[in-house]
């Protein structure tokens, strides 16, 4: 059975391969502190069901609490080694196979193996986390080989680390009118898609939610990152299959040639 990939908006998608369901950073809040959600509606109560649920790092709108709450009972998650500590919320789910990784790490669920790669992110629990925990990025591989890299800036390692895949699911933007260090735009996203040179790629990470009473400040930080990196993507790895989804829609990418 073809990859399915479904884009709920932000960094959260679900992955399905091999007959198991991925959802990587589970976000299904209309507002969260002071970003609410600008366009496409909150995930509905099929997006939450999964196999297995990925955290790519501890920052508040990837591992959201009361996201991880509405998972069913036995779901296993993968979250940062040093989560359980910095963040008391995840011990109330009692429900969940929580298991703690870092980079080098390899899960086995059903027919798909999950490596654990890096990524380079302030992975702290803000505003005040301390640094314990590793920002991560997930393979998952099964039928296909699907690359969620969470949030992240370019490295020198990251094709030698991620490997060769067929799908890429990198961020091409933020939630707020600036991004710092440790973050892709879709310049930089594009770079990285020329380095990972997959089938096909899927721009995610922008164009969801956005800080209350900034909707006039640089608004093209919200509405462009999307249709900026398919331009690019085609100037610097024209042999990758970019599909740019709308929230909620899905894709069967093509596997590596």
């Amino acid at each position: 059975m073809p990859v399915e990939i479904t884009w709920w908006g932000h960094a959260t998608c679900t992955v399905e391969d091999s007959g198991v369901r991925v959802l990587t950073d589970p976000l299904f809040a209309r507002r969260l502190a002071h970003l609410r959600r600008r366009r496409g509606a909150v995930p509905p109560p099929d997006a939450w069901r999964a196999d297995l649920a990925l955290v790519s790092h501890l920052h508040a709108d990837h591992l959201h609490v009361p996201s991880l709450e509405r998972l069913a009972p036995g779901t296993r998650l993968l979250v940062p080694r040093g989560a359980s500590r910095t963040v008391p919320g995840l011990r109330r789910l009692t429900r969940l196979t929580l298991t703690e990784v870092a980079p080098g790490d390899l899960v086995r669920v059903g027919d798909l193996a999950v490596r654990v790669v890096s990524a380079r992110h302030d992975g702290r629990r803000l505003p005040v986390g301390p640094h314990r925990s590793p920002a991560l990025g997930y393979v998952v591989e099964g039928e296909g080989r699907t690359y969620f890299a969470g949030d992240t800036g370019l490295f020198d390692a990251m094709p030698d680390e991620v490997g060769p895949v067929d799908t890429a699911l990198l961020p091409v933007g933020g939630w707020g009118p600036y991004l710092g260090e440790g973050h892709l735009d879709a310049g930089r996203a594009a770079e990285a898609l020329a380095r990972l040179a997959p089938a096909s790629a899927v721009p995610v990470h922008y164009g969801t939610y956005w800080p209350i009473g900034m909707d006039a400040v640089r608004p093209h930080e919200f509405h462009a990152p999307g249709e900026e990196f398919v331009r690019l993507a085609a100037r610097s790895a024209p042999s990758v299959a970019v599909h740019r989804l709308g929230h909620g829609e899905s894709v069967r990418p093509e596997a590596t040639r």
